[in-house]
């Protein structure tokens, strides 16, 4: 063969083909191909601004490869795992060092331990407590995402310590070429500020009618000038994420102005008192900014008896009955109306349910940017204000939970606190001394009364909370509180909803075994091309003696013939 070829070329033109159609094939299988591809909604780790302090989420875009809790390393990963599996300390690892992090929320929270819940309301605290600069995503409970995550989880057993056991270098790297990994993308997504950044406060009183109006004016006396009672709550619109956390206190709020309307409408009894109540749509995490606007609002208060302020009057998880505490910033003293209320209170909590009540006296901290409890805004203006609430702290981490437990259990807790607080507020304005129990039979705080309570919307999404405001009270107004251009004391910012896409592909790993097999290949073709005449000769030397000796046996035989 080699010494029929005329020239170089007439070695390779059978050959060339074949090496043409080889390369493209290995090129097209180093492209990292698709094998499957899997849609999730997604919601974004809440982001929001307070007095110029950012908390949640500062990131949206997202385009990594997926890796559990156990295998990421560097920022070109995101994590994808669990987040009943995940710590405080493993979050603080992966804010600082990876590139983005997907949580699937448990299916049913209710079903956990107490020592899980409590691990919940830790990690929640945790996340919101500083800014993310990575992109952080939840996803609410998927069998097919759960699935992809077992399957990435690589780690076959675990130390003490709970690090992950690696076999020998040489199987971990075939087993890591031979893998398939997943690519996470997220699209959809941004983190603008919101220009529909607002809070809703809404507001609506109950006190004398026309008839009872004109026989207290007989009396010496008009509407304007009764004592006032101040009832507030504040409904809670996102926490860890863009969903309603439980509102009970907005639920027993509007329960008190059900039952007190109807005590309104009644003859002959009617209290001697104006009550107003007052909702605002930004709790603890906006560090209270609706009441805030609201008392700018109203700077010449007057006649008021107490606020009573209603924060997490019954707890999402892991509910403790039978307490309830009285939050105060300064001890009321004997005869004024909240020592009076108190003492009121304490009795009738012990009547309905055998509940206990305590007194809890807190000062305020003017260095803290953060208030402790709503009542802090009322008593910086010298109102008298104090706290309803079944938590002990102010720093517990359940206030602000998005998680909740089984809803008969949330409902019945919150019907006995609504129960205690409206017969006691009852008691109070009537001037009762004695155990009497008001609100039974028609008049009655059932649980279908609560339950729709729960559900109330914002009313930035739909007219429910104004229609119940309207339905049970008058003068009801409704104002908006917007951050300044300038120096905005709140911001919302807009992406919360996204779609998450995983992709199913070979790993990056892959990609760099083919390079290196195809270079390899490449090198050898260029270093036969370069050497070649030099292995021509040698393979003709070798082959020369062959032809040699083959031609003299021919010979051979002629001459015998």
């Amino acid at each position: 063969m080699f010494e029929d070829a005329e020239n170089f070329a007439d070695i390779f033109r059978g050959g060339l083909p074949y090496l043409l159609i080889a390369l493209p094939v290995l090129l097209i299988c180093s492209a990292n191909p698709v094998l499957a591809s899997s849609e999730f909604s997604v919601q974004r780790m809440s982001q929001f601004d307070v007095n110029g302090v950012a908390y949640g989420c500062r990131a949206s875009a997202l385009s990594l490869e997926a890796k559990s809790l156990y295998t990421w390393s560097t920022g070109r990963h995101c994590v994808v795992a669990k987040l009943q599996d995940l710590t405080i300390d493993q979050f603080r690892e992966i804010r600082q060092k990876a590139g983005g992090l997907v949580i699937l929320l448990p299916q049913h929270v209710s079903d956990m331990t107490f020592e899980e819940k409590e691990h919940l309301n830790l990690l929640e605290q945790a996340m919101l407590a500083q800014p993310n600069s990575i992109p952080i995503y939840f996803s609410p409970y998927n069998s097919e995402l759960e699935r992809i995550i077992t399957d990435i989880t690589r780690t076959t057993s675990k130390n003490v310590e709970g690090k992950a056991q690696r076999t020998s270098a040489a199987t971990e790297l075939l087993s890591s070429i031979s893998a398939n990994g997943y690519q996470v993308i997220v699209s959809g997504a941004s983190h603008l500020a919101s220009k529909n950044s607002r809070i809703p406060i809404i507001q609506g009183e109950l006190a004398a009618t026309t008839k009872i109006l004109k026989q207290m004016e007989s009396g010496g006396e008009s509407n304007s000038k009764l004592p006032l009672i101040v009832i507030t709550s504040h409904l809670n619109t996102f926490g860890l994420y863009n969903e309603y956390p439980l509102n009970a206190d907005a639920a027993v709020l509007l329960t008190l102005a059900d039952v007190f309307s109807k005590l309104h409408s009644t003859p002959n009894a009617v209290p001697k008192y104006r009550l107003l109540f007052l909702l605002t749509e930004s709790g603890t995490l906006l560090n209270f900014q609706g009441v805030k606007k609201w008392l700018d609002e109203n700077v010449q208060l007057q006649n008021v008896d107490f606020v009573l302020c209603l924060d997490t009057i019954t707890q999402s998880l892991n509910a403790e009955t039978g307490n309830l505490y009285m939050h105060v910033s300064k001890p009321p003293k004997e005869g004024t109306a909240m020592n009076d209320f108190f003492k009121l209170l304490k009795n009738v909590a012990a009547q309905y349910g055998n509940v206990t009540v305590d007194g809890v006296h807190k000062k305020i901290n003017l260095a803290d940017q953060q208030l402790a409890w709503e009542h802090e805004r009322f008593s910086m203006r010298r109102l008298p204000a104090f706290t309803i609430s079944a938590l002990k702290s102010p720093k517990e981490p359940a206030r602000a939970t998005i998680f909740k437990d089984e809803e008969e259990q949330i409902i019945a807790q919150t019907q006995q606190h609504a129960k205690i607080l409206a017969e006691t507020l009852a008691h109070y304005v009537y001037g009762l001394q004695e155990p009497y129990e008001i609100f039974a039979g028609p008049m009655g705080i059932n649980k279908k009364l609560i339950k729709a309570y729960l559900q109330v919307k914002s009313a930035l999404h739909n007219n429910d909370l104004k229609n119940a405001f309207e339905k049970y009270l008058k003068n009801v107004k409704i104002m908006y509180d917007k951050p300044d251009t300038r120096d905005p004391d709140f911001m919302f910012y807009d992406g919360q909803e996204a779609r998450l896409n995983v992709y199913h592909v070979k790993p990056a790993i892959f990609d760099l075994f083919l390079t290196i097999l195809i270079c390899a290949y490449l090198a050898s073709v260029y270093f036969v091309i370069q050497f070649f005449p030099a292995l021509y000769d040698t393979v003709c030397k070798m082959t020369k003696p062959q032809v040699l000796t083959q031609a003299n046996s021919n010979n051979t035989k002629s001459k015998v013939n």
